[in-house]
């Protein structure tokens, strides 16, 4: 095993024991609508890893922040230990990309409507992490304009929704991203889920993570 492997395992490990419960995991790259309860914050740690050809990448540890700032609105914040390795080399590891938002649920029916929650979600990822280390995703200020929306029935719960990608930096482009999931509660404590994602324009691994 590999440091950055190893350091990847360790990470996942240690946030185990010390993570708290919540409603919601790790940040993925589909979201829903629903936002943090007013004046109640949402802290999820997590360890994240992959491989592309011979180069090693991921974040440990990792925190998704939330806060509800006002009913129906949540800010966010996203901070992060990054590492890189190529093979054979040595292993960069410091202070990732910043990820900023504010989520803004805009709908939100009762439950006997037939009409969906929908929420605005723009992000701002902040090039703090050094990018020639391969511990931020291009050196560039990059947004994200997404919608999401949420229906739920009895048991099951369908949610998604899509944006836009401002994706600066040589050789990247701008890209549309759109994704999907359908889960179902089977227990208190167990959801089956599946998701379908679009293919997107992004061209570097950190960006994998979410």
């Amino acid at each position: 095993m590999n440091v950055a492997r190893a350091l990847t395992l360790i990470g996942a490990i240690v946030l185990i024991f010390l993570a708290q419960p919540t409603l919601a995991g790790p940040p993925f790259l589909t979201d829903d609508p629903e936002t943090v309860d007013y004046q109640h914050w949402e802290i999820n740690t997590y360890a994240a890893g992959g491989q592309v050809r011979s180069e090693a990448s991921g974040v440990a540890p990792g925190a998704d922040i939330n806060y509800g700032a006002l009913p129906n609105v949540q800010v966010h914040i996203n901070i992060s230990m990054a590492y890189d390795q190529l093979s054979g080399g040595p292993l960069n590891y410091g202070y990732g990309d910043t990820e900023l938002g504010v989520k803004y649920r805009f709908i939100n029916p009762g439950e006997d409507d037939w009409w969906p929650q929908v929420a605005v979600y723009p992000l701002l990822e902040v090039p703090t992490g050094d990018a020639s280390k391969g511990l931020g995703a291009t050196g560039k200020m990059r947004e994200f304009l997404p919608v999401w929306l949420q229906k739920d029935f009895d048991e099951w719960t369908t949610y998604g929704g899509g944006g836009y990608w401002n994706n600066p930096g040589l050789g990247n482009k701008n890209y549309w991203f759109f994704g999907g999931v359908l889960q179902r509660k089977t227990t208190d404590s167990l959801t089956a889920r599946g998701r379908i994602i679009s293919p997107n324009g992004r061209n570097h691994h950190n960006d994998s993570l979410r």
